[in-house]
């Protein structure tokens, strides 16, 4: 079992589930190598209030998409619906869809980088219950090994003989220029709403902008909001929201975050939440529990086509565990672990022990999660499969390699390239990238 680099493990993920050796690359040169086109199964668009709208666009994050779509055309943001937040360095296509919208209306849209396709009307907005997963085409360029063809199939065959590989959640879930997310969610958890507001604000990291970087320093060390909201880059339109409302609003941390879109206020708790996620799935990976099958006090979801129903659950016992187990053979359970909230149910067990080892280190217990100052903040709990099924199909030519695969919902795409890259990977950014490029939550 192979140690992850520094990074992952600050992010949970500990284990590669390959002992390969890696070879390193580049990826993102260009959002055109990394393409991310969603997966429906075929809807019926013959009418009601919801515009729905496939949309392909590169360099666009989906919330800062929606915010200027909605302001193009005076409507609230309310209005939008969609089924994930895809990834901003890409060339991604999704569906989206608008409350009371006339097709026509949509003339007044001018942004940049982005076609659109009106697919029709339906009497429901798009959600991710509509989503089956989402299908990736990804170059890495740069490869550092000459015998990069030899490796990424000695790697391919590990993950397809383990039958999948651990459904971490990946460094998107956190921030991929400043990981900061759970580190934010995490101090909202703690009931410290005063330090969660300024670990979002100024909390600085070294791949961020010198002109941003150096403006949430000052603020980190001064506390100094209404200077802060001289000098905070335009770019930064979450940051100076909020700069704006303590501004009027002074000391009132706990409901500075809704000045933020619905969604984006919750990716915070969320990506904590993932966190610890990714601590008990290396947790059980460290222990030799199986991915592919489960044990004696696991909770187990069901299938819904061939994919993992997080809404049908067993609890496993010595009772149903071969039965379970045979169904796991022809994919049809799954092992879930937890996402902590307020209601979740933890496992028993082996695995129950691992869950509340995570809480009992980290110093949180599930009550916390319920935000009495915020409720809005807080989370009830859910749960995830434990193990990722993807089979990547990949041409390697020269020091370039490009991978298609399909991956379920709300899995993702860096947690299989790692595996190949051994996390010597880099993400490129290019010298004429926009500032907003790298804003926050993006």
């Amino acid at each position: 079992m192979l140690s992850a680099t520094d990074q992952d493990r600050q992010l949970g993920m500990e284990y590669y589930v390959t002992d390969t050796p890696g070879c390193g690359g580049v990826i993102r040169s260009s959002p055109e190598d990394f393409r991310v086109e969603e997966v429906y199964e075929d809807l019926n668009y013959e009418g009601g209030r919801y515009l729905v709208l496939e949309v392909e666009k590169k360099d666009w994050d989906t919330h800062h998409l929606i915010r200027e779509m909605s302001r193009q055309l005076r409507i609230s943001q309310k209005r939008f619906g969609w089924a994930g937040t895809k990834d901003k360095r890409a060339v991604t296509s999704q569906r989206i869809s608008i409350m009371n919208l006339k097709e026509q209306e949509l003339e007044r849209l001018t942004l940049p980088d982005l076609k659109i396709k009106v697919l029709g009307r339906t009497n429901r907005s798009v959600g991710l219950g509509d989503l089956l997963g989402n299908r990736f085409v990804i170059t890495i360029r740069s490869l550092a090994c000459p015998d990069a063809e030899c490796r990424f199939a000695a790697t391919t065959e590990q993950i397809l003989r383990c039958k999948g590989l651990p459904n971490y959640f990946g460094v998107q879930r956190f921030g991929e220029t400043r990981p900061v997310t759970h580190k934010v969610g995490e101090a909202i958890v703690r009931g410290d709403l005063e330090k969660a507001v300024f670990t979002y604000l100024a909390l600085p990291f070294p791949g961020e902008l010198d002109r941003t970087r150096a403006a949430r320093e000052r603020l980190w060390v001064s506390k100094d909001i209404p200077s802060a909201l001289k000098e905070f880059p335009e770019y930064l339109r979450y940051e100076l929201a909020m700069l704006n409302y303590l501004v009027e609003y002074p000391g009132d941390y706990s409901h500075a975050f809704d000045v933020l879109s619905v969604n984006l206020k919750r990716l915070f708790v969320h990506a904590y939440q993932s966190y610890l996620f990714n601590k008990i799935l290396s947790g059980r990976t460290a222990a030799g529990l199986p991915l592919d099958r489960a044990v004696e006090g696991d909770v187990v979801c069901f299938s819904k086509g061939d994919q993992p129903d997080i809404d049908r659950l067993q609890a496993v016992t010595g009772d149903n565990l071969g039965a379970v187990n045979r169904l796991a053979e022809r994919g049809r359970s799954f092992v879930t672990l937890p996402l902590i909230g307020f209601e979740t149910n933890l496992a028993m067990g082996k695995e129950g022990e691992i869950e509340r080892a995570v809480l009992s280190e980290q110093n949180v217990c599930q009550e916390d999660f319920r935000i009495a100052v915020n409720p809005d903040l807080g989370s009830r709990g859910a749960r995830h499969a434990a193990l990722l099924k993807v089979s990547p199909n990949i041409k390697v030519e020269g020091d370039r390699a490009t991978l298609e695969f399909f991956l379920p919902k709300g899995s993702y795409a860096t947690v299989l390239l790692r595996e190949y890259t051994k996390g010597a990977n880099a993400v490129a950014i290019s010298e004429t990238n926009k500032p907003e490029d790298l804003e926050t939550c993006s």
